[in-house]
């Protein structure tokens, strides 16, 4: 197997997206145009006439160069329509053209000696009765709860509706990050990948919002957000709940996009996501590199 190092403008962008898009792990981080957003000016390690694709998101801190994940970015790795073994795996870490590194493999890169962090998956190949009958008991309860408030959804939010709910209440977000997220929000609605779901209450005010990824196999639970009175009503309980009975057996995943915060796990897992790990593969990372572009 032959892997080279692409330079950005190198790239052909329109052979990396069609690999992206038959890939058996197809995820929309990979793509270049999202990868154009959370990491200008990235990098890659192809092989076999793109067959096989890495992106590499590299980044200089005095004039040093390192790869670490990018923002809202959960994945990456190698991308195939063929399966990656452990031993392609090898040979494309040893082609890592950087000697510092911190990146997250995707699901399907699979790692025997590297850790794992968790990520929860709910297959919706089945009815929506057979998949709510996997639902908690605290998650019942909860949807129940938020039925009582007479709660409605919106399915097409407006765009700077949702900037100005996210911006008002994701308080963990900086500005340069949310500038990011608006990026990732316009260009994702341009190409109609992107979703802007609301949950209102009974004077429509948004008391909950969601940004919904999707692609031919995955929905990605992307961006949620509530106020205090979205917490209290248990609003993303009946939002999630909506988007189950909507894409029941439609053959996509739903992917949540893990957490290692138990409570918010206890949240994925009570719709019966199941934990599908992914893989961190990190070298050498001195103190002056880690925290400022590292996500936790």
């Amino acid at each position: 197997m032959q892997i080279n190092h692409l330079q950005h403008k190198e790239i052909d962008f329109n052979r990396w997206d069609q690999c992206i898009s038959q890939s058996i792990n197809q995820l929309t981080y990979a793509t270049s145009w999202y990868l154009n957003i959370v990491c200008p000016g990235w990098e890659a390690l192809v092989a076999d006439d793109y067959e096989f694709v890495m992106p590499i998101p590299v980044k200089r801190k005095y004039y040093f160069p390192y790869i670490v994940q990018p923002y809202f970015t959960q994945q990456l790795g190698i991308f195939s329509k063929n399966r990656v073994t452990e031993e392609i795996l090898h040979h494309f870490i040893k082609k890592i053209p950087y000697y510092s590194y911190e990146l997250n493999l995707n699901e399907l890169n699979q790692h025997s000696e590297i850790e794992e962090l968790p990520n929860f998956i709910l297959n919706l190949n089945a009815t929506y009765a057979q998949l709510s009958s996997g639902y908690s008991k605290n998650t019942q309860r909860n949807i129940a709860k938020a039925h009582k408030f007479n709660l409605t959804i919106a399915y097409d939010q407006d765009v700077n509706s949702f900037f100005e709910f996210y911006q008002l209440n994701a308080t963990q977000i900086n500005a340069s990050q949310f500038e990011i997220i608006k990026k990732i929000i316009k260009t994702g609605k341009e190409k109609q990948i992107v979703d802007l779901l609301s949950v209102n209450n009974n004077e429509n005010e948004m008391i909950a919002a969601l940004c919904l990824l999707k692609t031919t196999a995955r929905l990605t639970y992307f961006l949620p957000v509530s106020n205090n009175e979205g917490k209290n009503s248990s609003a993303m309980f009946l939002l999630v709940d909506e988007l189950i009975r909507k894409y029941a057996g439609r053959g996509f995943l739903f992917d949540f996009e893990g957490s290692k915060i138990e409570g918010i796990a206890r949240f994925y897992k009570g719709f019966g996501a199941e934990n599908q790990p992914y893989f961190i593969l990190k070298r050498f990372r001195p103190s002056f590199l880690i925290g400022k572009f590292t996500q936790k």
